[in-house]
């Protein structure tokens, strides 16, 4: 896709309308898209990082429209530092995941947590925050992080799907918080739904949203599958593994890549399938 000019207001389906963050990155592709919901009364949905430019965008976005509910899908620092200026401009609350900070124990391959993120409220399975015209519902999704939520507009028959599933990209599963049995178990959730189209928070919107989840799904498994088949062969550490799989990939993605080895590990070993020991991974059997 060409890239999107960041700052504009864009309207890219019923009710919705998106603003592109500007940071643009190997892990966040052309940026952030904050999505703008509603006609009168609007939500907004990641308003991205801090970064005063984007927050004006936004609140151009919103001109002549009144904020009633800043909406966090998650908490990594492209996502939800945006809620704090945002508030304090227009008082609306700021509702959806839970709060979430880890130490940093090392390199992150993907964004570091928000620290300072305070949701006026927590919203679970089913919970709904609705204005004149339009319902967002939310739909709990761990996996890339456990406090992930994507929310449904079922007006549109629409699902805003954060980085549960990227328009451009598999999203990172990293440990210790990414949880690579968890997120299949979110992705099988959603290929239950009907949604018409997923509206992501990098990328373009996805109007074949079965299609891509089982291909993501798919993907998975043949991820697994060659990791099974490296592990018989006595590759057993995960950058030897890393090696392997990823070859042509950019190294400086070498990182996300060991992190997503490694929650298919957990997984695998969760299922009796593998064991370690000494950081060398064995096949149980």
């Amino acid at each position: 896709m060409d890239a999107l000019p960041t700052g504009d207001c864009i309207a890219i389906g019923p009710l919705v309308s998106r603003v592109l963050a500007p940071n643009p990155s190997p892990f966040t592709f052309t940026g952030t898209q904050t999505h703008i919901v509603g006609t009168t009364d609007v939500a907004v949905i990641d308003p991205g990082p801090a970064d005063p430019e984007h927050i004006d965008a936004i609140m151009r976005g919103i001109a002549g429209r009144t904020l009633t509910a800043i909406v966090i899908t998650h908490t990594h620092n492209d996502h939800s530092p945006g809620s704090r200026p945002l508030q304090a401009l227009t008082g609306a609350p700021i509702v959806g995941c839970a709060p979430l900070v880890l130490d940093n124990l090392g390199p992150r391959a993907d964004a570091a947590f928000d620290a300072d993120y305070a949701p006026n409220r927590v919203m679970a399975e089913g919970d709904a925050v609705t204005g004149e015209g339009w319902t967002l519902t939310a739909v709990e999704t761990p996996g890339h992080t456990s406090n992930h939520l994507c929310f449904a507009l079922p007006e549109a028959r629409a699902l805003f799907s954060g980085d549960h599933v990227m328009g451009w990209s598999t999203t990172v599963v990293a440990p210790p918080d990414g949880d690579m049995t968890a997120y299949l178990a979110s992705l099988a959730k959603l290929q239950a739904r009907d949604d018409a189209v997923y509206y992501p928070a990098h990328g373009e919107p996805i109007t074949n949203p079965a299609q891509k989840v089982r291909g993501f799904l798919g993907h998975r498994r043949q991820r697994e599958a060659q990791i099974m088949r490296l592990i018989e062969e006595g590759v057993g550490t995960i950058p030897d593994l890393v090696e392997r799989m990823y070859v042509g990939v950019d190294r400086r993605l070498f990182g996300a890549a060991g992190g997503s080895v490694l929650a298919h590990l957990i997984d695998l070993q969760g299922r009796g399938l593998v064991t370690v020991e000494n950081d060398h991974w064995w096949k149980v059997g």
